[in-house]
């Protein structure tokens, strides 16, 4: 009975605690990680006022200059249904009725879809997170934990490779930076 009661307590323990963090290029496979590594340096200086943020396919590649690797779908199947927690930016794309975010996209770097060029599909994720969280400043970061599904979705604003119903979404704060 006493192990029992340990081994409860040990798994309540361990379902309170975070899941390690996942990094972006880990939803990238192997040879995109390396184009995007061999890839000339791009400009991201555009002024926000040019941007095409909100408009029909603003999310989308639109050069076609870039390297493939800016326009990969690519995913990595072994991620297909685990629980991963993701830091990123937000894209609000769906609130409430009290005005909390339910539906968004999140990126990898702040202003990733205000500047040109966005990040390829594979960098992108769909959250739905119907609980809502208020999404204030979109370059606050959050953390993201929730299972993680290989999914294509395409809407008005962007394609995205990836998909998460999310569990938990909270902006970082300065403890977890330390």
């Amino acid at each position: 009975m006493r192990h029992l009661l340990l081994a409860l307590l040990l798994c309540t323990g361990l379902a309170h605690a975070e899941l390690p963090e996942t990094d972006w290029l880990d939803l990238m496979p192997p040879e995109d990680r390396k184009a995007l590594e061999e890839m000339p340096e791009i400009s991201h200086d555009s002024p926000e006022g040019d941007s095409t943020f909100y408009s029909e396919g603003g999310l989308r590649q639109q050069d076609q200059d870039l390297p493939a690797v800016m326009y990969s779908t690519k995913t990595v199947p072994e991620l297909d249904g685990q629980a991963i927690r993701l830091g990123g930016y937000p894209v609000p794309l769906e609130n409430d009725e009290k005005g909390n975010s339910t539906l968004f996209f999140l990126v990898p770097y702040p202003g990733a879809c205000i500047h040109v060029p966005p990040p390829p599909p594979n960098q992108l994720v769909l959250v739905r997170y119907p609980k809502g969280i208020p999404l204030d400043d979109i370059y606050a970061p959050l953390w993201v934990s929730g299972e993680l599904k290989v999914e294509k979705v395409s809407n008005d604003l962007a394609d995205a490779a990836y998909a998460m119903e999310a569990g938990e979404v909270r902006l970082v704060t300065d403890e977890d930076l330390y």
